[in-house]
């Protein structure tokens, strides 16, 4: 009798650490932006992105860190980014759309849910702290932009949308709201500009020494992570790699390092401190 009691016991036990993950992960989505009727839906052509790059000339500075406190602060301003959202959710990416247009929506869309994702957690010090790996929530693969009739995650727009455009430049616009991230651009993506922002992006992210260091003399070469965990958007192989980089780097003797073929490239850390305003100080006195 004492042993069934211990295995029903047991049983119960394995029942309710199995219905606790089980509502720990069903309960762990988190969906912004809202449906829209069939009728209601535009082409990602049709999406306008002047309400969100009027929340980042308020909250975002020159140095790509966000004033969170302040933004989280501003019932008005959650507002507006969630209405913001909220227009996202009516393209269809069915619809025929100008790539540069595809370009702007999509990047916007990872920054912006990424942002939103944050001041839903604020305060926080990192947004690795919103990663679980068995259960809960994942902001990753968590958080949802409902998109048409899909709800699209920050992974979905990374490696199922936005790499699969063949564009490696996106790796210096989207910004997971860390400082080893390129920075915050202060304003939004536009179609009509879009190149042009993509390769400023890219200049900048190579004369941040935390992204990016060389020594002429040894031969060497130090940059960010982003190139070796996306090193085949940027070639088939290191030196191909670096020759893609090559013309965004701050000078002649970088850029004739780089395209060399012969450059002993190894990978900074990557910071995963938030890029939060009120960590600014810390941050400059680190560089």
């Amino acid at each position: 009798m004492k042993r069934i009691t211990l295995v029903a016991l047991g049983v119960i036990a394995v029942a309710l650490v199995l219905g606790i993950a089980a509502n720990s992960q069903a309960g762990s989505k988190v969906t912004v932006g809202r449906p829209w009727a069939p009728q209601e839906r535009v082409s990602i052509d049709q999406i306008d992105h002047r309400p969100w790059d009027a929340l980042l000339q308020k909250y975002v500075d020159v140095r790509g860190m966000v004033n969170y406190a302040a933004w989280k602060a501003s019932p008005a301003d959650l507002q507006a980014i969630d209405a913001y959202l909220a227009s996202l959710s009516r393209a269809t990416p069915a619809a025929q759309a100008s790539r540069n247009s595809q370009f702007a929506f999509w990047i916007n869309v990872y920054n912006a849910v990424t942002v939103r994702g944050i001041l839903r957690e604020y305060p926080t010090s990192s947004i690795q702290n919103h990663t679980a790996k068995a259960f809960g929530y994942n902001i990753w693969d968590d958080l949802l932009l409902l998109v048409g009739d899909q709800k699209v995650s920050l992974n979905d727009m990374e490696h199922k949308v936005l790499r699969k455009m063949g564009e490696p430049r996106i790796h210096f616009a989207i910004v997971c709201a860390s400082i080893g991230c390129p920075k915050l651009s202060n304003q939004a993506y536009m179609p009509q500009t879009i190149d042009k922002q993509l390769t400023s992006n890219a200049q900048s992210f190579f004369t941040d020494p935390q992204k990016f260091q060389y020594d002429v003399q040894a031969g060497r070469i130090r940059v960010s992570p982003i190139l070796k965990w996306f090193g085949e958007d940027f070639g088939a192989n290191t030196a191909a790699q670096m020759a893609a980089i090559a013309p965004y780097l701050p000078d002649a003797a970088a850029q004739q390092l780089a395209r060399s073929g012969r450059a002993q490239v190894s990978y900074l850390d990557y910071d995963w401190d938030l890029n939060d305003q009120r960590a600014g100080s810390k941050t400059d006195q680190r560089r």
